[in-house]
């Protein structure tokens, strides 16, 4: 399939932070971009060259209207884990799909899935969107990635990044991460997008290495030109701060990952894949530390004169 011809590509996700860099980056090599949410018009990310339908996950007809005319489509969930409104969602987004006679739909499930069933809506909501998507017939590429550099520069990561040195997060420091950036992310939409020969696979992608959690944090020292430490963050501690923001049921979901990982029966579920999906997809992660170096941690500086400084 030729990267040159545009694609109609219908982005389920587009007003958060992955489906964002999703549509922009497809929007930026010309592919015509129509995505759904129920953000009003001044909430919305700006999004140069990506067309918003108002509209709902929940409603079929909604969906049905952002998928007609389109030849292909990305999706990602939104924080969601009630099942059976997830279970809504993708029978939705499948019907939608299977009327518009879509090319390809990229999945990408926003975490890696255990191989067995684990109980925790985290994993199994999105197992089960992976399974409707594929039963509906539509040529489906699924990307599940680890986790994600640009949670790290955040409010609850930044100022005690760049202020005092310590980068915390809710992983075991022995826990083996290919960590990737949203960028990355997007890229590798694109590529399962337009690939020849990967429709039906699943795809574990990851950053350019897999690293510990002391790893990653001596390569945000280079980025940051300063010596950075890495302390693990209680899942429970991460979840009540995420509540502040997204609310309960949200923080649950995206911190079961966390917990789930905490308890060490499956250390290597978010590790690399010793660089195949990167050579399938033909794809050239940015290192951590040059992707660290690109951000502007400034922002979180207590003392922006002192912090450009020493060039943070």
């Amino acid at each position: 399939m030729s990267e040159q011809i545009p694609m109609r590509v219908a982005v389920v996700g587009a007003a958060g932070f992955q489906g964002s860099a999703v549509a922009r980056l497809l929007a930026e090599r010309g592919h015509r971009v129509r995505t759904l949410t129920r953000r009003p018009e001044g909430d919305r990310p700006p999004l140069r060259g990506v067309s918003f339908a108002a509209g709902d996950l929940g409603d079929a007809e909604d969906v049905r209207l952002l998928f007609t005319g389109a030849t292909h489509a990305a999706v990602v969930m939104p924080l969601v884990y009630e099942p059976e409104r997830v279970r809504g969602y993708a029978r939705n987004i499948a019907a939608a799909a299977r009327e518009a006679g879509l090319q390809r739909l990229v999945y990408n499930a926003n975490t890696r899935i255990p191989a067995h069933p684990t109980g925790l809506a985290a994993f199994e909501t999105r197992r089960l969107t992976e399974e409707l998507l594929r039963d509906s017939g539509v040529p489906l590429v699924v990307l599940r990635p680890p986790v994600y550099l640009d949670n790290l520069f955040s409010p609850w990561n930044g100022p005690a990044l760049v202020n005092d040195g310590v980068l915390a997060y809710p992983l075991p420091a022995d826990t083996p991460t290919a960590w990737i950036s949203h960028r990355d992310l997007a890229e590798a939409v694109h590529a399962a997008l337009t690939a020849d020969g990967v429709e039906g696979r699943t795809f574990d992608i990851g950053g350019m290495r897999t690293l510990t959690g002391h790893e990653l944090a001596r390569e945000f020292g280079h980025g940051l030109g300063r010596e950075v430490r890495y302390r693990s963050l209680a899942p429970s501690v991460f979840e009540r701060e995420v509540a502040q923001m997204l609310g309960g049921a949200a923080a649950a979901g995206v911190a079961g990952v966390y917990h789930y990982m905490a308890c060490g029966g499956d250390p290597m579920l978010l590790a690399g894949d010793d660089g195949l999906s990167a050579g399938v997809l033909s794809l050239a992660p940015a290192p951590v530390d040059e992707w660290v170096t690109r951000q502007p941690w400034q922002v979180w500086a207590a003392d922006p004169e002192e912090q450009a400084a020493r060039g943070v």
